[in-house]
């Protein structure tokens, strides 16, 4: 008990001499303080750590020098080209948009022009093969002259193919704006090289050849023997520059492998079958192309001969019923743009051999570093076919177990 006593009472004079010692610190105006200045400490250390990593970077085998590489080193005069041909490319955008509308228009127009004069015609057909009298010369002779022109300006219309045209130039459009917005993604993602700026010149001159402007002398040859894929991409692919540290690049057996699937179905499926209705397209816009100017020079025949003799009245008939049908032919042929669907088919077979050939340059490159990243390849793919990253490999294990017997198409955009 005495024990317990004593311990209650050093603990409480323990305490009272804490608190009297705090009380002094505190109260007493007599006790010396030292004041330290942290900031000035906390100022003295980031010098030095900056002079330590000054210390650091300045030697041969500087962190820096690892990660950026001379050649990788943004290029002042590098960019400027990049800029001036963005520029163009801008330039040629508005121009394929501007001109494509204005053959867009013309169409519509030459349609409505020649079906008013071909019905005009038919209907004096109709009126001179009813009427007697001094009348009756002018108007065959004025629906002869009506169908003649009707004639001359069918054969015009159908050899320039003015829904072909615009639709060729909105191909262009879109593409150079495609191309427009992966100068911008060069730029600002940073370090453009003049193997970029090469790259950016080939591809705007083989789309310059691929969709011309001029009508005379440069025009795509509108019925060809054979249908061919459009082809608006430089030839010679480029070689994708080394990357440092990135031997593996997002490629493996597995993705190879996918993507000759994939490279086979497009070919196989997809572009065979765009082949196939081009080619189908193609001999319907000739038969039309042929049919319409025939049945007005019919027309414009049987309305010279047309009178109230027997022969006259079959000659009235040709020039009533020829007029009639050609102006359907001329609605199925312009109206229905026969000739913009059979270019947008040999685009879209185009577009296929284009991602065949993506493929197979990323393939048949044997440094890995060279090759696109694989990862960033396999998304775009997926992307521009319309599907997911599961549903693209799903394709590739239907097309590898399948083979040639797959009914699938590789694209599920168009």
């Amino acid at each position: 008990m005495t024990i317990v006593l004593q311990s209650s009472n050093f603990l409480n004079s323990s305490t009272s001499c804490r608190k009297g010692f705090i009380r002094a610190n505190i109260n007493t105006p007599n006790n010396q303080t030292y004041k330290i200045s942290l900031p000035r400490l906390q100022k003295r250390a980031r010098l030095a750590q900056e002079q330590e990593l000054i210390s650091v970077f300045s030697t041969s085998g500087s962190p820096v020098g690892k990660q950026i590489s001379p050649s990788r080193r943004s290029d002042p005069l590098v960019i400027e080209k990049l800029y001036a041909i963005k520029e163009a490319i801008a330039d040629r955008v508005e121009m394929h948009r501007n001109i494509g509308e204005q053959r867009s228009q013309w169409s519509s127009m030459l349609l409505t022009s020649i079906n008013g004069i071909t019905l005009a015609a038919a209907t004096m057909v109709g009126i001179a093969a009813s009427s007697s009298g001094d009348s009756v010369l002018g108007l065959k002779m004025s629906s002869s002259l009506m169908y003649l022109a009707a004639t001359g300006m069918l054969v015009a219309m159908n050899q320039i193919q003015p829904s072909q045209l615009a639709e060729e130039q909105r191909n262009a459009a879109r593409l150079f704006q495609a191309l427009y917005n992966q100068i911008e993604t060069t730029l600002s993602i940073g370090h453009p090289l003049s193997i970029d700026v090469k790259e950016a010149m080939d591809r705007v001159l083989a789309l310059d050849k691929a969709y011309p402007l001029p009508l005379l002398g440069g025009m795509l040859e509108k019925f060809p023997s054979s249908v061919e894929p459009a082809v608006w991409w430089p030839q010679q692919r480029r070689r994708q520059p080394k990357r440092v540290n990135d031997n593996w690049n997002g490629w493996n057996g597995k993705l190879e492998e996918e993507m000759k699937e994939i490279m086979g179905v497009l070919g196989r499926k997809d572009q065979e079958e765009y082949i196939r209705l081009g080619e189908k397209a193609l001999k319907f816009n000739k038969f039309l192309a042929m049919s319409g100017p025939l049945l007005t020079g019919l027309a414009a025949v049987g309305s010279a001969f047309a009178d109230h003799s027997p022969h006259g009245s079959w000659a009235a008939m040709l020039g009533i019923v020829g007029g009639a049908l050609a102006s359907v032919v001329n609605t199925v042929e312009h109206g229905g743009q026969v000739g913009m669907v059979f270019e947008m088919y040999r685009s879209n077979a185009g577009f296929f051999q284009y991602m065949q050939e993506s493929i197979e340059s990323n393939l048949t490159e044997a440094e890995m570093e060279r090759r696109e990243n694989g990862e960033v390849f396999e998304l775009k793919l997926a992307l521009k076919l319309g599907r997911s990253l599961s549903d693209l490999r799903n394709l590739a294990a239907a097309s590898l177990s399948k083979g040639e017997e797959i009914d699938e198409f590789g694209s599920k955009l168009f």
